[in-house]
This record gives C-alpha cells, structure tokens and sequence, in this order.
C-alpha cells in the first residue's frame, strides 16, 4: 500500500477489513507517524474502527517484500519517483493504480522503459475509490465509498485487474488505459473552479465550500464545456463515455434523480452541489493545493497530449492549463506531456496499439 494519504488511509482500513495484510508506505516518516503504534483511525461510509496495518515503514523495499501486489494511492505529482523506485526494487510485482489519474499506466510504463526494467502488470482506475478526508487528528473520514469505477488495463495487465476485483468493494468495468484516464471526472470537475474561483480563493484563503458555493451557473458551463471536450477525444478513440454528472452518478457522488430544467450549466451545478459526499469540502487554501499541483499538470496537461493524438483542438483545456501555470506557477510542477507518456508522435492507430492486445 504505497500512500497514507486520505486515499491511502482509506485503502488501508478497507484492505484490512476485508481480511488482507496490508504494508503501508509512505516516502515522508513523520507522515507515518500517527499509524506506527495505534493504528488507521477510519469512520463514515467505511464504519468505524482502527484498522491495524502489518507493516508501517517509509522504506519501499521493506514495504514490496511484503506485497503480493504494489497498490499506489498518490497524488499524480508523486509518481514519477515512486514509479523509479518500482522499476529499480528488483521485485517484479503487479502494480495498480489508484487512481491511475490521467495517463497513469502509460506514465509507469515510460519510467520502466527508461529504467531499461520489464514493465509489469499494470491496471489503473479512472478515480479514488472514496470520498475522504484526513481531520487533524489523523483520522480518515470517508464520506463516499464509490459504486462503480473504470479499471483499464495495458496489454499483459489482467494480474492487475484481477487483484482490483479481489481488493475493492466496487463494481469495476473493464477496458483499456484510455476509457479509465478519460473518465477521471477531476479533470473536469476542478481546474474550471480552481480557474474562476481564484480571486476568492487568494484572499479568503479558501474558506468556501469548493462544491456548492464555488460551483455557479457559469463555472458549470465551463466545466460542461470542458467536458464535451474530454468526451469527443474519447470518441476519436472508440469510447463514447457519460457526461461528467452521468459518470459521478455511477460511482455515487452525484445522487438520482438528476435535477431537469433550468439554464445553461444550472442542472449540472445543482447536481454536483447537492451531492452529500461532496458538500461540505472546503475549497483549496492557496495555489499550492493539489487542485492545482495535480489536476492541471497531471490531469489537463495529459489530456491534451492524448488530444493531439485525437486531433482535438480542446480550446478550453488549453486556455484553463495556460491560466492554471499562470496563477500557481511557483508551485507547479512539470506537465506530463506525450513524451512523459511515451507517445510522442503517435496518430490514433499507433496509440491504440499500444493500449490493446
């Protein structure tokens, strides 16, 4: 279990519950920390408890002597370095991201291949499967445990997929690593906020509900507008996926049934806002939230290499990622672009040679 995030955390107390051992990682001790002794703390959707990990240790070859499969729950920004850590362990195992974010699994394969190492099987999923939140005590607190998420695979990853369905509660749809990083509803749901909620969030130092009060009429069409965009490059590569509100309903973050009526982008806010998962999360408290380290970078960035390849011109995603830089560039990482995702020069045939048998 690579993550003690509020993801990792979560993963942890389900992987436990569910009768697996589970080693936690995490690169940062003091992280650890709180779980050294007394256990992953978890309430909500979850239930209540302390889960007892097997192992706690910042030391990734301790933790992978452990595992019969790495599942890494990190913020996209983390990747790389873990993913080198992987491809040098001298441990082949199955590797599943959670989530995969956008171009996960082709990202792993890269590190591997510059590395000169195997790849291994791989599977990502096309988002977190909770809802949570870390209170200061340590604690996770789960407000939604997902009903149904995209697992895609690269070719020679049903090691992977096979153990997603072993290790998680949620309905899992197969298909390739396109379906599942295309269906990453973060791409969509925070760069429009993040963009138009900027001023807001600089001088109250996000002290808003991101979800409800953050979400208007005209920052839902914005996002309705990006999201015709993620959705017609998914096309271009054979999969006609939901609406971004559809696909939140799937995994349970959207609640039935959606609002009708109103104006342009008013359904859409309505719907994301009254979800109670969602409601109550605050928005970033500066531009060095992972809002912006993750889902401009590792989320629009990717997109738009995989949009190059479609042929999409994603005038939205361009302009957003080209604020994005702007208003968080003293903490923005590097954007994983075609060549970080091993596509560069890639028409659509090429890409889908690589994602499918």
């Amino acid at each position: 279990m690579l993550g003690a995030g509020a993801g990792g955390l979560a993963t942890a107390a389900e992987l436990t519950l569910g009768g697996h051992e589970v080693a936690l990682w995490h690169p940062n001790p003091a992280r650890l920390a709180p779980y050294r002794e007394s256990g992953v703390t978890y309430r909500g959707a979850l239930g209540e408890g302390v889960a007892t990990p097997a192992l706690v240790t910042d030391a990734l070859g301790e933790a992978l002597a452990r595992c019969e499969v790495a599942v890494v729950t990190l913020p996209a920004f983390l990747h790389d370095p873990v993913f080198t850590g992987l491809a040098t362990a001298g441990r082949r195992l199955p590797v599943l991201l959670s989530p995969g974010h956008t171009g996960g699994a082709l990202h792993l394969r890269q590190v591997f291949c510059r590395a000169g190492a195997p790849a291994p099987a791989v599977a990502e999923l096309s988002t977190l499967p909770y809802v949570a939140r870390v209170d200061e005590n340590g604690a996770v607190n789960v407000t939604c445990c997902a009903r149904h998420l995209r697992c895609g695979v690269l070719p020679g990853g049903d090691e992977a997929a096979t153990a997603a369905a072993v290790l998680f509660s949620s309905e899992l749809a197969p298909g390739d690593v396109l379906a599942s990083s295309l269906a990453n509803v973060n791409l969509v749901l925070h760069p429009p906020g993040a963009v138009l909620g900027a001023a807001w969030i600089e001088a109250t130092a996000g002290a808003f509900t991101f979800y409800v009060e953050g979400l208007t009429p005209g920052v839902a069409r914005v996002a309705e507008a990006l999201d015709a965009e993620r959705r017609a490059v998914a096309l271009r590569f054979g999969h006609a996926l939901p609406t971004l509100v559809e696909e939140m309903s799937l995994i349970g973050t959207v609640e039935l049934p959606l609002p009708e009526g109103g104006g342009a982008g008013e359904a859409t806010a309505a719907a994301i806002s009254s979800g109670a998962a969602n409601r109550s999360i605050a928005a970033p408290g500066s531009f060095a939230h992972r809002y912006y380290r993750e889902d401009f970078s590792f989320g629009l960035a990717p997109f738009l290499a995989l949009a190059d390849v479609a042929g999409e011109a994603a005038p939205i995603a361009r302009s957003l990622l080209a604020l994005g830089g702007v208003l968080a560039a003293a903490t923005m990482p590097a954007p994983l672009d075609a060549a970080a995702l091993g596509i560069e020069g890639c028409d659509v045939d090429a890409l889908l040679a690589v994602v499918r048998p």
